[in-house]
């Protein structure tokens, strides 16, 4: 098991997918993959298309794993679109804004 933080967000791709629908398969594909940094997918011994365990103080997930564009994602991070995965990890509390809080969120990672 490794600790990690997690920042979801949207992406172009994601973008595009929910012009189909939020159900077709762009969209479901990318809010259904996690990004990891290369290097930490060589720390874990991980490869594309591994299965992994999120669990945050809110809830779990378990979802695939893809390698990060080279020096896009910094050691430690860890990104998913915005969607039903990232949302299963995020508290109620919207602190007034309307938006539960979505960056910075304390993850432990484990392999499938």
């Amino acid at each position: 098991m490794a600790l990690f933080i997690l920042i979801p967000g949207r992406t172009s791709r994601q973008g595009c997918g929910i012009n189909e629908g939020k159900f077709n398969e762009t969209y479901q594909q990318e809010t259904h993959l996690l990004q990891v940094a290369p290097r930490d997918m060589e720390k874990l011994g991980l490869a594309a298309g591994d299965t992994v365990r999120l669990t945050s103080d809110f809830g779990q997930v378990e979802v695939p794993v893809t390698p990060a564009k080279r020096d896009e994602l910094p050691e430690g991070l860890l990104f998913i679109a915005y969607g039903d995965v990232s949302s299963r990890l995020m508290g109620g509390d919207t602190h007034g804004s309307g938006m539960p809080t979505s960056k910075g969120l304390d993850v432990e990672l484990e392999i499938v």
